[in-house]
């Protein structure tokens, strides 16, 4: 059996249903009838809702002071959650952070994305025709996320991975979602960003520099880093747009300078731009069909 469902088969033989009113307050169906939920379970929600919203790994006393608790009470719940693989605690710092069982929720709500499941087949059958690792990445609260990374060629003496955040002005992929996201989405990401680094970062808005940037990337469609942020590392990055025009995810070559061709009219660069776009038009009709089929 599956160790996460042997322990929530544990676990849930202590969860009581909820009396009163609170977090296990009953709600009704679509028929009026009243349900009844489990308060424990509810709790463990609250606790998970924190984490969530701090986007960052979280001590005891702060996860319980965010979701209501009391310590003591939040370490039960975070041994249980800990076993159901939901949370994960640093062995080194003693925080917590979301866990294995977590990333796979996650990464089945992102498989049933249209955006992602048109791109998931394009980017494994680009990495092959070029010969260099491609990413897919999508706007997490903290900026650019890999949510997909597709090895070709030699290893890359770069740490990438599912999960890896780029930065938003150092890598062609943070640059890319600063032309196309709104800048609401884009100042939500700077300022995490800028809290994470734990130093001021200037607005993208205030710096007329920067506007240029982007506006040149808008112009030609994609942007290119050379030996940045890591020496030797260069990329490619193009944006995927909805049938409105709006950025769904991005896609980023990777490889090593000297050996990848990052001309914005270079052949990776076309190829790049190709899958980008057939993504892009099976994205919209995919959305045209959806709405021909509703009520």
């Amino acid at each position: 059996m599956d160790p996460f469902l042997r322990t929530s088969a544990v676990v849930g033989k202590t969860a009581k249903p909820a009396t009163g009113k609170g977090a296990g307050d009953s709600e009704k169906a679509e028929g009026g009838k009243t349900q009844r939920g489990i308060q424990s379970v509810e709790v463990s929600g609250r606790v998970l809702l924190a984490l969530a919203q701090a986007r960052t790994p979280l001590a005891l006393s702060d996860l319980a002071n965010a979701a209501q608790i009391a310590p003591g009470q939040a370490h039960a719940y975070l041994v249980s959650l800990s076993r159901l693989g939901l949370i994960k605690r640093d062995e080194l710092s003693g925080r917590y952070e979301p866990g294995p069982l977590s990333l796979r929720l996650g990464l089945l709500h992102l498989e049933n994305q249209p955006a992602f499941r048109a791109a998931v087949p394009r980017v494994a059958a680009l990495a092959e025709a070029i010969g260099f690792s491609v990413a897919i990445c999508i706007a997490g609260p903290q900026g650019p996320t890999i949510v997909r990374y597709e090895h070709a060629g030699f290893p890359l003496h770069v740490n990438l991975h599912v999960g890896t955040v780029m930065s938003l002005p150092a890598t062609s992929t943070g640059r890319v979602f600063c032309a196309f996201l709104p800048p609401e989405a884009v100042a939500g990401m700077w300022a995490n960003q800028a809290d994470a680094a734990n130093r001021a970062m200037t607005p993208p808005n205030e710096l007329t520099a920067f506007d240029a940037t982007l506006n040149a990337i808008r112009a030609r469609g994609l942007e290119c880093s050379v030996d940045t942020p890591s020496p030797g590392i260069s990329s490619l990055s193009a944006p995927v747009l909805d049938a409105h025009g709006r950025l769904s995810l991005a896609l980023t070559v990777i490889g090593s300078t000297g050996a990848i061709d990052v001309s914005a009219d270079g052949p990776i660069a076309r190829t790049l731009l190709a899958a980008a776009r057939d993504i892009g038009i099976e994205l919209a009709a995919a959305t045209s069909l959806s709405a021909s089929s509703a009520p």
